[in-house]
């Protein structure tokens, strides 16, 4: 039989992640998750199963006072919704999570699962999408990548990238200056309803952008039209996998997001990297660059707007009404 505790002390949280967490993806790191903790102080609650010396399941929440419920560690929000992907929901097996997920005290609402082991992909409810680029599929060659375009489809988008490389467009690579540039940005373009508007959100990205810099992981570009920045990405390379976190771009540039983006696709290319992640987000220049689609999942019992909540338990999508 497996027992099944709650973890709330942060240091037996942190030794639970590091032994049973795999660190496969930047978001796998107890460093990265670290930083947001750091500054938004979530209580933890690690729902941990053991049997005898084996941890045979892992569930690392925490507790989202604002939402009234549970979310995935360490519960780092924006517009009320947390922000990390590719969380891990550690069990043997279907019947041992949903017996977890009974000990969580109290609702819980987790987002950008991975998919769930011995669950079938059709029975999971998926929560949004994300974007990648795989320079392998191509040979490492952008060539290559146009070529799967239609000649209109491929002549329309570099239509939209040379009218901005028109203008002189030279770029500065990892000047960690340029992290205020582009707070600056997006604030300037998107206000009260930036990232970077809530000042926890804007310094636990400043103190990853110092955790991957030390780690030599950083990749921060700037593209610049007449000597200043048009706009900035905050990237990671961790593991071949080249993740874009955070950016910001110039209004007056409108077309400048889909000459950056170009940018980092050829840098996978040239550098060939095995991904280029562009994260979730309802973007419509991703499936316009027709990125390859990545289901994340949902797993929550807290009734949203549709009056449902949905969970997967012992291998099938449960919804309450």
């Amino acid at each position: 039989m497996d027992a099944i505790r709650t973890v709330t002390g942060l240091a037996e949280c942190q030794e639970l992640w590091r032994r049973v967490v795999p660190p496969e993806s930047m978001t796998d790191l107890w460093g990265v998750r670290a930083c947001f903790h750091h500054h938004y102080l979530r209580p933890p609650c690690f729902v941990v199963a053991e049997r005898g010396d084996e941890v045979t399941g892992l569930l690392p929440l925490c507790w989202i006072e604002e939402a009234g419920c549970f979310g995935y560690f360490p519960g780092e929000t924006w517009e009320g919704k947390t922000w990390l992907e590719q969380n891990r929901l550690v069990a043997r097996d279907g019947r041992l999570l949903e017996a977890m997920l009974d000990r969580v005290p109290g609702p819980y609402h987790l987002r950008y699962l991975l998919p769930l082991r011995d669950i079938p992909l059709a029975e999971q409810v998926v929560d949004e999408t994300g974007y990648l680029f795989r320079p392998p599929h191509y040979g490492c060659d952008i060539e290559r990548y146009w070529g799967e375009f239609s000649p209109k489809a491929a002549r329309k988008i570099k239509r939209a990238v040379a009218a901005i490389e028109d203008l002189g467009v030279a770029y500065r690579y990892d000047d960690l200056g340029d992290f205020d540039h582009m707070v600056r940005l997006n604030f300037e373009r998107f206000g009260e309803r930036s990232y970077f508007a809530d000042a926890r959100f804007r310094e636990s990205f400043r103190d990853l952008m110092w955790l991957l810099h030390q780690r030599g992981w950083l990749r921060m570009t700037t593209a610049l039209i007449a000597g200043e920045p048009a706009a900035v990405d905050m990237g990671c390379l961790y593991r071949g996998t080249y993740t874009l976190v955070a950016g910001g771009t110039h209004a007056d540039y409108l077309g400048v997001a889909k000459v950056i983006n170009l940018h980092h696709m050829q840098r996978g290319c040239r550098e060939r990297m095995a991904e280029v992640d562009f994260l979730c987000g309802d973007f419509s220049w991703k499936p316009l660059f027709r990125l390859a689609p990545r289901p994340l999942y949902l797993i929550s019992n807290v009734v949203a707007d549709t009056g449902h909540a949905a969970c997967v338990a012992a291998g099938e999508v449960v919804r309450v009404e």
